[in-house]
């Protein structure tokens, strides 16, 4: 079986646990929460009526201590910041990393004194990390990349993402300025507290390192989306003249000229203003290449499934700080998990003895 911790049972962390417990091949062995759902049952906490023997806890180092997990995966938050420390603890017990940290799906930009850091631990201690997710690391980066096969060069990259914000959480409409009036917005964005989307500073260079295209520099902008209509949701109530969510663009450009857009409207329920959602991705090159995905694939179910569909690579690849660039072509696993572990060339089968070993 493949031993498996989740740190961080908030809203993704559950849907993590509740993928991870419907597959063949994977234990899930514990759950580790800072408060939400600390003492509480999985079966409990995820609501199937009947208790699994697993409970949440708060202490990290006792759980890792105490099951040895082939992997964890980190849902606890957004920056390299915010895991770096997790990070170690689970080198120091042996144990494979993924997580869905924004900035961790293309770190060495942005951190790039803390990605060596965090390679080097890695390598020491024989582990892969990995930051993965729906996007970052897949719709606005590795799908892109992964587009560029079937071209012979590539002059510009234009994609955008238009999704709904309403199955997130309370941390993730705060971050976009939800339910703000516009100059609330406007001084939001000044202070740091309205983000936006957090991963263009990772996805831009991700796809330009991987296919050698340049830039000088990337330019952000953050829109207010004002809401003309009622829009409401279990978290938030829009009232006419509130913002309901932050158009968010990123342009790379090369002597002046944009060779990579990117854009991410993200807005709660964007259909009451009859906005279709959607990926919308536009190569120019030698040749054209306009690939449209509608509606937007689900973000919450697509982070989730991009963590867990993930898992057998990780075992398999070397150790590092790894991104979804050193990854073979990923997809949904279907059967027992451990039927896909060395696929596509092993490197580590088996390295860390308790690996593959029915509990």
């Amino acid at each position: 079986m493949i031993k498996v911790v989740v740190w961080g049972v908030g809203k993704m962390g559950r849907g993590i646990l509740d993928m991870l417990m419907k597959k063949k091949g994977i234990e899930v062995v514990g759950a580790i929460g800072r408060t939400t759902g600390v003492g509480k049952d999985l079966g409990e906490l995820l609501g199937f009526g009947s208790p699994v023997g697993i409970k949440v806890d708060n202490d990290a180092e006792k759980v890792l201590d105490a099951v040895r997990p082939d992997v964890v995966i980190l849902s606890i938050s957004s920056y390299v910041r915010g895991v770096a420390d997790e990070i170690e603890l689970c080198a120091r017990y042996g144990a494979d990393v993924i997580t869905i940290a924004e900035e961790m799906a293309y770190p060495f930009r942005t951190e790039p004194e803390l990605s060596k850091k965090i390679d080097s631990m890695a390598r020491d201690h024989g582990i892969t990390v990995l930051g993965t997710g729906v996007n970052p690391g897949f719709v606005l980066d590795s799908l892109i990349a992964a587009l560029t096969y079937g071209t012979r060069s590539v002059r510009q990259i234009k994609a955008r993402r238009v999704n709904d914000l309403s199955p997130y959480g309370k941390t993730v409409m705060e971050e976009q300025g939800v339910g703000l009036s516009r100059e609330a917005f406007i001084e939001g964005v000044k202070d740091g507290r309205v983000h936006g989307h957090i991963g263009f500073l990772q996805s831009i260079p991700m796809i330009a390192d991987a296919i050698g295209l340049e830039y000088d520099e990337i330019v952000e902008t953050r829109e207010p989306i004002m809401s003309t209509v009622e829009r409401r949701t279990d978290l938030v109530d829009i009232k006419p003249g509130m913002t309901a969510g932050c158009s968010h663009s990123a342009v790379a450009y090369r002597n002046g000229v944009p060779v990579i857009i990117l854009e991410h409207p993200q807005q709660v329920r964007p259909e009451l203003e009859g906005i279709e959602t959607g990926d919308f991705i536009d190569i120019y090159g030698d040749p054209d290449l306009h690939v449209v995905i509608r509606p937007e694939t689900p973000g919450g179910i697509g982070t989730i499934a991009s963590a867990v569909n993930i898992i057998p690579q990780i075992l398999s690849s070397p150790p590092g700080l790894l991104t979804m660039m050193d990854m073979s072509i990923p997809h949904c696993i279907m059967d027992d998990f451990r039927n896909h572990i060395g696929k596509g060339g092993d490197i580590r089968e088996g390295a860390k003895g308790h690996m593959g070993q029915d509990t």
